[in-house]
């Protein structure tokens, strides 16, 4: 399985908003959390792809995730209703 690290800094991101909590050190969390992925990389094409892509927002994390999916041909898992079918993107619920 790939993540890409802007998925981890979502979610650290979360954790300062409080909005969740860790049981153990953020640090610690994610060299657990990540340590049975390959990472993702973030390449000057997935950049370009992700200016084309046409999203109904304009987060950027979220156009990194699915121009890395167009990219790199991987289905994109999420629970974001906005990334789900994004017609030539491989799209999975996690809800």
């Amino acid at each position: 399985m790939i993540l890409k690290p802007i998925s981890t800094w979502e979610v650290l991101l979360l954790h300062s908003k409080r909005k969740i909590e860790f049981q153990i050190e953020a640090s610690e969390w994610t060299a657990r959390a990540t340590q049975d992925f390959r990472e993702a990389p973030l390449t000057h094409e997935i950049v370009v792809v992700s200016r084309q892509l046409s999203l109904p927002h304009a987060d950027p994390a979220d156009r990194f995730l699915a121009a890395t999916a167009k990219v790199l041909g991987l289905t994109l898992v999420t629970s974001d209703a906005h990334l789900l079918g994004l017609g030539d993107i491989s799209t999975l619920s996690n809800r």
